[in-house]
C-alpha cells in the first residue's frame, strides 16, 4: 500500500496479491500478464458481498495461503451451509459455579475472537489430545494472561506460540473445575490481539464406558465468536455413530443432538457465535450416546 487509512482495506493492495499470484500460478491465459488494476472491481465485489463467485473465492484462498480449517469455513460459508448457525442457551455453569469462577478469576479482561479446537482420539479409544488455536483480544490494557478452565484434572497443558511460560499448576476452584492461567507472550493493551497455540494432553485413561470417555464439549460461559470443533479417530477404532449435540449445562444432560456422519475419520462443526452454553460432539461405540462428559469452558 502507497497508504494506509486505519479499519480500511486497500483494495488495489488485495488485487496486486491475486495478480502476483496468477502470474506464478495461471488459470487461463492472459493470466500472467494481469495487472492490479484489471482486478480491482472483482475485489470491490468480492469485498462488499455483492458477488463472490467460485473462481473468485478459489484465488483468495490460493494467493492469501489461507489455511486448511480457514478455508473449509469460506467454503461452508459460501455454500450458505445450515451448519454456520449462531447458537444462544441460558447457562453453561450451575449458577454457584459460575459465581466462584468470577470471584476466583475477577472481571473478564479479554475476548476470544476466534477458537479452534482439535481433538484427537487414540486407536484404544480414549482421547489422546486437543490442539487449540485461539485468538483474543484485549478489553482492558494491560493484559498479559488469560484464564484456562477445564472440569478435571487429569490432564497436562503444553504451551506454543503466542504463550509465556508456564509456572503453575491445575488449582480447584470449586467441585469439579480447576483452573490456571495461560501468560501472553507480550503485553496487550485495548483492541489489540494475539493467537495462541497450545495442547491439552489427557492423563489418567477411564473405562470406555463411561460417558465422560467418549466425549468432548466446550461450555462457553459468556460469549465466544468463531468456534470450531473437530474431532478424528484413529483408523483401528472408529465409532459406531457420532452426534452433535447441545448440553442443558456442564453438568447437565444432552438438549439436542443430531447425527454426524463421519469424513476421512473424523468430524467438523463451525459455529459463528455461541454465548451461554454447552456443545460438542458424543459417540458410541456401540449402542447410545452417553449425557455427560469432559468439557473445557471458556470466559470468552
Amino acid at each position: 500500500m502507497v497508504r494506509s487509512r486505519p479499519a480500511e482495506i486497500n483494495q488495489l493492495a488485495v488485487a496486486e496479491v491475486l495478480a502476483r499470484h496468477l502470474w506464478s500460478s495461471p488459470r487461463v491465459p492472459g493470466d500472467e500478464d494481469v495487472m492490479a488494476r484489471q482486478l480491482k472491481d472483482t475485489v470491490a465485489r468480492a469485498l462488499s458481498g455483492s458477488l463472490l463467485s467460485r473462481s473468485t473465492l478459489t484465488l483468495f484462498i490460493d494467493a492469501f495461503g489461507i489455511s486448511g480449517p480457514h478455508a473449509g469455513q469460506l467454503w461452508r460459508l459460501w455454500e450458505g451451509s445450515g451448519r454456520v448457525t449462531v447458537l444462544s442457551g441460558q447457562n453453561a455453569m450451575g449458577s454457584k459455579a459460575a459465581m466462584d469462577l468470577r470471584e476466583a478469576l475477577g472481571p473478564r479482561r479479554h475476548q476470544t475472537v476466534s477458537m479452534h479446537e482439535h481433538v484427537d482420539v487414540g486407536p484404544d479409544g480414549h482421547l489422546v489430545r486437543t490442539r487449540t488455536i485461539q485468538v483474543v483480544e484485549a478489553t482492558a490494557d494491560g493484559l498479559d494472561r488469560i484464564p484456562y478452565i477445564y472440569d478435571t484434572n487429569a490432564l497436562t497443558l503444553e504451551v506454543g506460540q503466542g504463550c509465556g511460560e508456564i509456572s503453575g499448576e491445575l488449582y480447584q476452584i470449586s467441585d469439579g473445575v480447576y483452573a490456571t492461567t495461560i501468560p501472553l507472550a507480550r503485553e496487550l493493551s485495548v483492541g489489540e490481539s494475539i493467537s495462541l497455540e497450545y495442547e491439552t494432553i489427557w492423563g489418567c485413561q477411564g473405562n470406555l464406558e463411561e460417558p465422560n470417555e467418549r466425549q468432548f464439549r466446550r461450555a462457553v460461559m459468556q460469549r465466544l465468536e468463531n468456534l470450531n470443533l473437530s474431532v478424528t479417530f484413529h483408523a483401528d477404532k472408529l465409532p459406531a455413530r457420532v452426534w452433535w449435540a447441545v448440553w442443558a449445562s456442564a453438568s447437565g444432560d444432552i438438549i439436542e443432538r443430531e447425527q454426524v456422519p463421519l469424513s476421512r475419520h473424523g468430524v467438523q462443526r463451525y459455529l459463528r457465535s455461541v454465548e451461554k452454553t454447552v456443545v460438542g460432539f458424543c459417540w458410541s461405540w456401540e449402542g447410545e450416546a452417553p449425557t455427560g462428559g469432559v468439557a473445557g469452558a471458556s470466559q470468552a
